[in-house]
């Protein structure tokens, strides 16, 4: 009996250390499982982070490699995702989704099939038997190349279809570092106009750092590039002048800063980029170059390659397309002209408008580069802006043209005494027309306490100034007039003569120009495109114009404009402004002259002069006067 139950307590033994052993067979499995997931995503979590130098490979010559694998894919991110693992006793294989993010946010995805293989304690990433563990199609020893590509540019065009800018020759001139001299550097100073010891100072700096890059310096088109062309290339090699094409208006000066220029993106458009540029890479880096550029240049291509030349992704550059603006080159010539004829010696500008479209037709800056006063600028009108007011006294039964206003020197108005140009006045009592032909300050002041707050306002937003067509224009920070609501006394008066609160572009009064010559106010326009919704035509009362018409002529007849008559190509019809700004009573003002001639609107504005009459007048004559030549 005792040996039976002997035997039966060994039995269960066995059984027992038998559950045992599977129990742990399982448990080192499970282990084995969870070490083998965790090797593989430990590598995954490595290659995110771009340094493999702490995983375990079988061949550590793979590992080492990695930096130089995926070193001209530059900054790209790269996400690494471990799929489903299988182990099969020593090894364990799982597939690794890949998805690199390239410049400009170009997606390049593939998958890597992965195996780790246990040694000792220790999983390490096996040797692939095809490929490498970096791409299944990259063969051991080779690397990545990344290659980004370019579709062709579009081009800003005229109102007839033709490129504004279209591509040219660019001579680059730059100091090479590595072969420079100081000598050679100072002797090239003079010859690009450079300050004394400038260049050399920039090659120091590029030597101490141990820069190779070339240092630029100047970029010339031809006809600037030929009488400097012997001198420059004697400094070779410490100088070098690589041609590039760009795109390149007519002459250095023409449509800027409208236009805008093209060159290599700064430091600055690559951060901002997004990717989407590079160092190297060429882009619009002002005016309508910058602000349409993505629309010019079309998206970037990307090509990855391995370093033997098989294609592993491609993604083809698309080209840009055409900018249509309104621009007439014959017309923005002959603004730009008149503003050089002029030799003024402060900032000018001229904008012209087509009176039956809306159309801007020029938009003329002196100096040629820098702000772009004719479109964005913000100044008080002066007495142009008596076509508005007039406008409102005529609508709202204020005055007519034929009722008597007397125009002192000078008029009082809660205690701030206003006064006409040069301390002026009219006999007796003259028809308003007469005060307008004139431009007395002191006749519209004493009307402006029969306005309403609002009055002003509207009636300016009627010609267009202050409508809010800034914004469908096609032109980042263009200005379309600013006519805030009066408050009564001092600043009725200031805004009824374009003083006060009143701001407008040069634009905005040719716009406003344009109005009286078309009968309505239609938005104007610069770039085309079918995105773009201006405010409807909004019509104008056609008694005020007819009225505002003939007073007009009269400015420009016998009034305060005489100096724009004679004009060829049709009657003129105008109105000059003198204003004043800013604190300094002795200031030169700003000088205006606006109108329109036939289908032609206009507006002539230098910011420091006598006035309107003898400064911006006569630019505005020379100006039609080169137009109706065409």
């Amino acid at each position: 009996m005792k040996s039976r139950i002997a035997l039966l307590v060994a039995a269960l033994l066995v059984l027992v250390a038998g559950a045992g052993g599977v129990w742990w067979w399982r448990q080192q499995g499970a282990e084995q499982d969870a070490a083998a997931k965790a090797a593989l995503s430990a590598f995954a979590a490595a290659w995110v982070a771009k340094d493999v130098s702490t995983v375990p490979f079988a061949d550590t010559a793979v590992r080492d490699a990695f930096p130089d694998v995926v070193k001209d894919l530059g900054t790209s991110p790269v996400e690494v995702t471990v799929g489903d693992s299988a182990r099969d006793g020593d090894t364990a294989s799982a597939g690794l989704a890949v998805r690199w993010t390239l410049p400009g946010g170009v997606a390049w995805s593939y998958d890597v099939p992965t195996t780790v293989s246990r040694s000792g304690d220790a999983w390490q990433v096996a040797t692939p038997g095809a490929g490498t563990p970096w791409h299944p199609d990259l063969p051991p020893g080779e690397t990545f190349s990344m290659e980004r590509t370019t579709g062709e540019r579009g081009d800003l065009v005229d109102r007839a279809g033709d490129p504004l800018m279209p591509l040219g020759t660019v001579h680059n001139v730059a100091i090479d570092p590595v072969n420079a001299t100081p000598e050679a550097v100072a002797a090239l100073e003079p010859i690009v106009g450079a300050d004394a010891g400038s260049l050399t100072a920039a090659l120091a700096k590029a030597t101490a750092s141990g820069s190779k890059a070339p240092i630029p310096v100047i970029s010339y088109r031809d006809a600037d590039w030929e009488p400097r062309a012997a001198k420059i290339t004697a400094l070779a090699p410490s100088v070098i002048a690589p041609t590039s094409q760009q795109p390149l208006a007519v002459t250095r000066t023409f449509g800027q800063p409208l236009l805008g220029t093209v060159g290599e993106v700064t430091a600055e458009v690559v951060d901002k980029s997004a990717g989407r540029y590079v160092a190297g890479d060429r882009a619009g880096l002002s005016g309508l170059q910058a602000q349409y550029d993505q629309q010019l240049a079309g998206d970037v291509g990307l090509r990855v390659e391995t370093s033997g030349g098989v294609v592993l992704f491609e993604q083809a550059a698309t080209d840009g397309t055409d900018v249509v603006t309104t621009l007439d080159p014959g017309i923005q010539s002959a603004a730009e002209e008149s503003l050089a004829a002029a030799e003024l010696k402060v900032p000018g500008a001229i904008v012209a408008v087509h009176v039956p479209t809306g159309e801007v037709l020029a938009a003329a800056n002196s100096p040629s580069n820098g702000f772009d006063r004719a479109l964005t600028g913000r100044y008080p009108p002066g007495s142009t802006f008596k076509v508005a007011t007039t406008y409102a006294y005529l609508t709202k039964g204020i005055t007519t043209p034929t009722a008597p206003v007397p125009c002192p020197k000078t008029i009082t108005v809660d205690g701030l005494e206003f006064g006409n140009f040069g301390g002026s006045s009219l006999p007796g009592s003259p028809p308003f027309s007469k005060n307008f032909a004139e431009s007395c300050n002191t006749a519209f002041v004493s009307l402006a306490d029969s306005l309403q707050a609002d009055d002003l306002t509207t009636a300016a937003k009627t010609l267009g100034i202050g409508a809010g067509w800034a914004d469908t224009l096609g032109v980042a920070g263009a200005f379309d007039g600013s006519v805030p609501a009066t408050t009564g006394g001092t600043d009725a008066a200031a805004a009824s003569i374009g003083q006060g609160r009143v701001e407008v572009s040069p634009l905005a009064l040719a716009v406003m120009s344009g109005s009286i010559g078309r009968g309505t106010f239609l938005a104007p326009v610069l770039v085309k495109g079918p995105e773009a919704t201006s405010p409807r035509p909004r019509p104008i009362d056609g008694k005020a114009v007819a009225d505002l018409r003939a007073m007009m002529l009269a400015v420009v007849a016998g009034g305060s404009g005489s100096e724009a008559s004679g004009a060829p190509g049709g009657q003129v019809r105008g109105k000059t402004g003198t204003a004043e700004y800013g604190s300094d009573p002795d200031a030169p003002p700003r000088v205006w002259f606006t109108g329109y001639q036939g289908d032609v609107a206009f507006a002539v504005l230098v910011e420091e002069g006598t006035s309107g009459g003898t400064v911006a007048a006569p630019i505005a004559k020379d100006f039609l006067t080169r137009v109706a030549a065409l």
